[in-house]
């Protein structure tokens, strides 16, 4: 039997997988595996580019297709050796005729006016070159796909890679292509006699029609609550330890870089492809800027809906922030507000969402200097303003002018902070975060840095290329700034800075509410070191 385009593509492409750096998320068909022939046959996994949605496509394509042998490419593999799995291995092994649909593709190929005839009309062309005795029905596709399982004597699997493609990229067309999934996927009559099982991938969750999923049959898999597919959503810790320790590289630079998303089970996840990069090219830097997607960000930023610009400027800050992910609908054209945009980013990889505590917050340094390159693309005034503050407030600081520090620092204080959170030392901490948001052009930033007798608040430790000092930032809240800079020394919160030649700067900064008289009085102390004491 031939292998076709849509129809039983084969095994090449995972085959060419197979022989590159490889990591074994084959745990994955097992999942599916348990799916097949039962009402949760339909799966759909959404995640954001660049998380190896069409390698798992090809996988299953690998994997399930009747017109090929792919048990050598399995060979050892999780799929064959973990209990949970390894009995339904040989059972479904090249067991079926498999359609594959790469949806950006077919976009490419046949124009958004032509998308849907194009579908049909391959398929059955395909279809009738498989099963020459098959009698084509022009008008239904389901109708030839029914008549297709019956001869082949089995049910299909169908894959779909960037099924939301047409949504994202063709709203127009919208309408019309709901419309045909609807008639391939919706409700019992021709989907349980045509499918085994369906997997379709994106980066978008399924499109909502008004308070109800347009197509409700299909179990849901997002980055708001991936179940159990967590281990595949990308890279787990192990298996970038592993990869780090087989490449002689830093697994801590490749934590910082591409670490952060996280769920109730799985705690660290990493970006696939930034990793896979680094590996390749020896180097730790944000790979974001190879995909489409960063282009859109500074748009989004600029829109600003409801303060999402300072919403960007607290996660920026190292601030998680509350977000309601319900009202949004899985649709990038009809965004309403600023929590539909935050769900939006979290889709697309931007932000890492807590479930439990209903947070969002940027993951990593990658996600972080692509939030701050789009930040300074943005021109609206209030963008410019806060750039221009915080490059000043930095300045300020290494100049130690302690008096512009903390007037900038009060300003900051009472225009960002929420009056029921005002008083306490986590404001304070949220606000110098926010304040200095641009420290990523000269620093690199830790929190809670573990030093001598306990945890600096906040370091700033220079970049290769700067000439700026460290500041170790130590804050106080109702208690004097000189009385921080006691607690840097006596905690020698720079013993972590041992070995470092340059200029030290001990910034005490702190906030107290009845200050002299004085309502919310911040105050700054500035002292210089030359050297970490040995």
């Amino acid at each position: 039997m031939r292998m076709g385009t849509y129809l039983n593509p084969g095994n090449s492409e995972f085959a060419e997988i197979r022989n590159g750096i490889y990591v074994d998320k084959t745990g994955l068909i097992g999942l599916i595996n348990r799916t097949i022939g039962t009402k949760q046959k339909l799966t759909c996994i959404s995640r954001p580019r660049r998380f190896g949605k069409s390698f798992t496509a090809q996988m299953l394509c690998a994997y399930y297709d009747k017109t090929c042998d792919s048990a050598r490419l399995f060979e050892g593999l999780e799929i064959t050796t973990a209990p949970t799995f390894c009995d339904t291995y040989e059972k479904h092994l090249n067991q079926y005729d498999v359609i594959y649909l790469d949806m950006t593709n077919i976009m490419g190929e046949a124009g958004k006016d032509r998308m849907i005839s194009y579908i049909r009309r391959k398929l059955v062309e395909e279809l009738v070159s498989t099963y020459p005795v098959l009698q084509a029905d022009e008008e239904s596709l389901s109708a030839t796909l029914v008549r297709a399982a019956e001869l082949a004597g089995n049910k299909f699997i169908m894959i779909m890679d960037e099924w939301d493609a047409p949504i994202r990229e063709t709203p127009e067309i919208q309408k019309e292509y709901l419309a045909f999934l609807r008639s391939l996927f919706k409700g019992s009559g021709t989907t349980g006699r045509i499918f085994a099982a369906v997997y379709i991938t994106g980066i978008l969750p399924i499109k909502k029609d008004g308070s109800e999923s347009a197509i409700s049959d299909f179990w849901e898999y997002s980055m708001l609550d991936p179940g159990e597919f967590q281990p595949y959503v990308g890279f787990t810790e192990e298996d970038v330890k592993k990869l780090c320790a087989e490449h002689h590289l830093s697994f801590e630079e490749a934590k910082r870089w591409y670490d952060g998303y996280s769920f109730d089970v799985i705690s660290s996840i990493y970006n696939p492809y930034s990793i896979m990069k680094a590996i390749v090219l020896r180097k730790f830097k944000s790979y974001w800027r190879m995909s489409s997607a960063a282009d859109a960000l500074a748009d989004y930023i600029a829109g600003d809906y409801d303060g999402l610009f300072q919403a960007v400027l607290e996660l920026l800050g190292g601030c998680e922030i509350p977000v309601d992910t319900d009202g949004f609908n899985n649709d990038v054209n009809s965004i309403k507000n600023r929590d539909d945009m935050l769900t939006l980013l979290i889709h697309l990889g931007y932000l890492a969402y807590d479930g439990d505590e209903g947070t969002v917050r940027i993951p990593n340094e990658e996600i972080r200097i692509e939030f701050s390159k789009s930040i300074r693309e943005v021109k609206s005034g209030e963008a410019v303003m806060r750039l221009r503050e915080s490059r000043q407030l930095i300045q300020d600081t290494v100049q130690m002018n302690t008096e512009a520090v903390a007037a900038q620092v009060e300003k900051i204080h009472a225009e960002m902070t929420d009056p029921m959170h005002y008083n306490n030392e986590q404001a304070l901490r949220s606000v110098i975060k926010i304040a200095y948001y641009s420290y990523s052009e000269d620093y690199l930033k830790f929190e809670e840095l573990p030093s001598g007798d306990g945890y600096a608040d906040i370091v700033f430790f220079p970049r290769k290329a700067s000439r700026k000092p460290v500041l170790v930032i130590e804050l106080k809240w109702n208690k004097s700034a000189e009385g921080a800079i006691d607690q840097i020394k006596e905690k020698r919160y720079f013993e972590a800075l041992q070995g470092y030649g340059g200029d030290i700067l001990l910034v005490g900064i702190s906030y107290d509410r009845e200050a002299g008289g004085e309502k919310r009085k911040h105050t700054c102390v500035i002292e210089r070191m030359l050297t970490a004491p040995a």
